[in-house]
């Protein structure tokens, strides 16, 4: 999992139900790298229906390292008792003359998600791969974040809770969210802040770099706007961090 997704990870995590249009944008840094990237996140509810839109580009020497990294991630879909159901999900990611696109399509009837994956070489297809996964989920990774602030009802209360996410398939879609312990909460302040917020930690089962697991920590305001968040450790450099812009 690149440096770049996990500018995903660490925005998605801002949502209040009721909104109908929510903005945010995010500065991204790297230790002493400093800052390497900018996140634009919009989500729009209309009626029962959603969209969430998210743009994450390289700045400064991770833009040059990176050759121009982009990413694009759509989530579209329905809404249920409070809860976003994703009917599909869209990637792009591209640098320098390489594009790369997945697409997947729920089928919530008969429980499956099809996806539907191509890669481009200065405009020409050189692979495409079309399959159903080997699970099901009604989230993809930003509709699980987006409802993370519904499905998880006591906020303070130490728990591990466990989702299949679709964009996460070599995890097999797992990702873990651990709600930390009274007597664990000084290390979270110390870290990210003390104010009004939750806590948490969200853990996705593969090495990242230096991180065994690539364990998120984050600080979710009470109308489920995520504050900051950190990667931990990340190699010789620090952290990666997210904060909000005010």
């Amino acid at each position: 999992m690149t440096l770049y997704k996990y500018f995903i990870l660490l925005v998605v995590w801002m949502i209040g139900a009721s909104a109908q249009t929510i903005h945010a944008n995010y500065d991204v840094s790297y230790g002493i790298l400093g800052k390497i990237g900018v996140a634009k996140a919009v989500l729009e509810i209309k009626g029962k229906r959603y969209s969430i839109d998210i743009k994450l580009s390289a700045t400064g020497l991770a833009k040059l390292l990176s050759r121009g990294r982009t990413e694009h991630h759509s989530s579209k879909g329905h809404i249920k008792n409070g809860i976003m159901i994703s009917d599909s999900y869209k990637v792009v990611k591209s640098h320098a003359k390489t594009r790369m696109e997945k697409v997947y399509i729920f089928d919530h009837r008969k429980k499956t998600v099809s996806k539907d994956f191509k890669k481009f070489k200065k405009g020409k297809q050189t692979r495409h791969e079309k399959g159903l996964l080997n699970f099901y989920s009604r989230n993809d990774l930003l509709t699980l974040y987006f409802n993370l602030d519904n499905l998880i009802k006591e906020k303070t209360k130490p728990h591990n809770y466990i989702f299949k996410t679709v964009g996460a398939e070599r995890q097999k879609g797992k990702v873990t969210v651990h709600i930390p312990a009274k007597k664990d909460l000084p290390h979270y302040y110390e870290t990210l802040g003390k104010g009004d917020y939750w806590y948490a930690t969200a853990i996705i089962h593969q090495k990242i770099f230096s991180s065994h697991e690539g364990r998120l920590m984050l600080s979710i305001g009470d109308d489920g706007i995520t504050n900051k968040a950190i990667l931990k450790d990340v190699i010789f450099f620090g952290d990666i961090q997210a904060i909000r812009r005010p």
